[in-house]
């Protein structure tokens, strides 16, 4: 993993010469080994002086390469561009912000301003939005319990993401640990958390799908996710109306 990074921060500088600015890997890749062994989590942001066609032509035969190794595309954002983005991607840059590591250039984020109460407002529509896109996942599956299985697991890490920000949006510190947060936002919410920790668990390998009664857990985890986010909106409604 790390020659495949030294690789394309060498291709990155011989493309853009002294346009690249800084190359971040962020995310959980850039704090575990073991996320990192795995391409398709190398997430990876590339910050130019200039970014328009001609600058990203540049570019382009580099990432096709990142990308045939498995890597999602690079983010590319001009410095300029990045803080003005702080007030619609709060969540994504606080995590940027909390789990980076620079490959090249200098550490632009830890310097980065989030306005938090723009945070508190993008938690709220994110917990709604991926709440009722859920919801649409359940109606299409059309109860084919495959299908139920795998939405469960691809919305799991995303919800208890959310969950983290509810809770430092609510003025907590929370923990790294995903068990923790869900925990504790199950005690802020007195919702039983039994079964999202159950998908939470499978998601993470440390339990078998084949062991799973679907029908239980789906009922469960819409439950859980929907009294969670009923009680963040309202707590977080009257936070903003003491305020």
């Amino acid at each position: 993993m790390e020659r495949l990074l030294n690789d394309l921060v060498e291709k990155l500088r011989s493309a853009a010469g002294n346009n690249l600015q800084s190359v971040v890997l962020y995310g959980a890749s850039a704090v575990d080994a073991a996320v990192a062994a795995r391409h398709a989590d190398l997430n990876v942001l590339c910050l130019l002086e200039r970014a328009g066609a001609a600058e990203l032509a540049a570019l382009s035969s580099s990432v096709v390469w990142w990308v045939h190794h498995g890597a999602p595309p690079p983010q590319i954002f001009t410095l300029s561009e990045l803080e003005r983005s702080a007030d619609v991607f709060s969540i994504e840059l606080l995590n940027m912000k909390r789990h980076h590591h620079i490959l090249f250039g200098n550490d632009f984020l830890s310097g980065l301003h989030v306005p938090m109460h723009l945070h508190r407002l993008q938690v709220e529509r994110d917990l709604r939005t991926n709440w009722l896109r859920l919801r649409q996942g359940v109606l299409l599956a059309r109860g084919n319990e495959k299908v139920l299985v795998d939405l469960m697991a691809s919305s799991v890490l995303r919800f208890a993401l959310l969950f983290r920000h509810a809770l430092l949006a609510l003025g907590e510190t929370p923990s790294d640990s995903r068990e923790d947060t869900v925990r504790r936002i199950a005690e802020v919410s007195g919702a039983p958390a039994t079964h999202f920790s159950i998908v939470l668990a499978m998601r993470a390998e440390k339990s078998s799908r084949g062991s799973m009664n679907v029908p239980a857990t789906l009922a469960g985890y819409l439950s859980f996710i929907e009294r969670v986010t009923d009680e963040v909106d309202r707590r977080l409604e009257s936070q903003s109306s003491h305020a």
